[in-house]
């Protein structure tokens, strides 16, 4: 830094809050955003002295700031990874879209509320699935990955883009089978697919929901039930893909039809296959890396929509992984 010339400009957040929110854990967006701009940041209070010998990049701090607590006051969860896409975007004369990429309503559930991407990781998410046939999001709990998929399929469904919803994961659980849970097949495999009933409910409501199961343009089923089928015009979700097998991550990925995508959501953190069987999810993710119209998505900690507190059992967890 030129120490002849230097500029110096002032912030105020709106409160403290927002300021430790966006300053970050042991201040690290504040040395992002001095490593990429190569400015100074002080912070007093609710306030942020900035300082550097570019003009431009003194101002664009504050700008950053200012995109950055709109989106809080939306109720959008920030990251290291939102504010590094937001000095990107900055450095590039892009900001002013920057709200449109949250705030961009996917869908509205059955109350008239719009439902938009809380973080980056599930933007890249949401981009990967409009734009590719199959997206694999893979990382950990909370993340939002069950939630936005079967939110895109809504959304697809609505557009006409497809004319049915296949949602499907494996009956594997630690410590259970189905066969020890009471009732028919049905009743076996609801408990399982559980959380995918949550986000219909939410979406649809619990009545619209149970007109479309009935009709049967939502689908849902154990994995098993994939075999032999070509899914034409479906937006297909497979959850839980960390607990397939090498075979049935085979057969599930070539069901796909014409006009149809495929959504394969797992947390390679938590497989429950018996000892001795590999997960199909680890495999593919070696083997499709490179295969053009399929993209993979990775989740962090930073990326967790849930209580604070689960990023840091997730980043405890790791730590000790590694």
């Amino acid at each position: 830094m030129n120490e002849e010339t230097i500029y110096k400009s002032e912030y105020q957040f709106e409160s403290l809050d927002y300021e430790a929110k966006l300053v970050g854990i042991n201040d690290q967006n504040l040395k992002l955003l001095e490593e990429k701009l190569d400015v100074i940041l002080i912070p007093n209070g609710d306030k942020l002295t900035i300082k550097g010998d570019n003009e431009r990049n003194v101002k664009l701090v504050g700008t950053i700031f200012h995109q950055l607590e709109t989106l809080l006051s939306k109720k959008i969860i920030l990251g290291k990874a939102d504010v590094l896409s937001a000095i990107q975007m900055a450095q590039r004369g892009t900001l002013d879209y920057l709200q449109d990429l949250y705030l961009e309503t996917l869908v509205r559930d059955y109350h008239g509320n719009s439902i938009h991407v809380k973080n980056y990781g599930q933007r890249q998410y949401v981009q990967s699935i409009l734009h590719n046939d199959i997206t694999f999001g893979i990382g950990p709990a909370g993340t939002g990955k069950t939630f936005l998929g079967v939110v895109m399929a809504i959304a697809a469904l609505k557009k006409g883009a497809v004319e049915k919803i296949i949602l499907t994961r494996p009956a594997v659980e630690a410590g259970e089978s189905l066969g020890f849970l009471p009732g028919d097949l049905q009743e076996k495999v609801n408990p399982y697919l559980r959380p995918v009933y949550d986000v219909l409910h939410q979406i649809l409501g619990v009545e619209h929901t149970n007109r479309l199961l009935e009709r049967g343009v939502i689908e849902i089923a154990p994995l098993a039930y994939m075999r032999g089928r070509t899914l034409n015009s479906a937006f297909i979700l497979l959850d839980e893909a960390q607990n397939t097998t090498n075979a049935q991550m085979k057969m599930f990925l070539t069901r796909l039809g014409f006009g149809s995508k495929m959504v394969v959501n797992g947390d390679i953190t938590q497989i429950d296959l018996p000892n001795g069987k590999h997960s199909g999810l680890l495999q593919a993710q070696n083997l499709l890396k490179n295969v053009k119209h399929i993209n993979f998505v990775n989740f962090g900690a930073d990326d967790v929509v849930r209580n604070s507190v689960v990023q840091s059992i997730i980043n405890a967890y790791e730590k000790q992984d590694r």
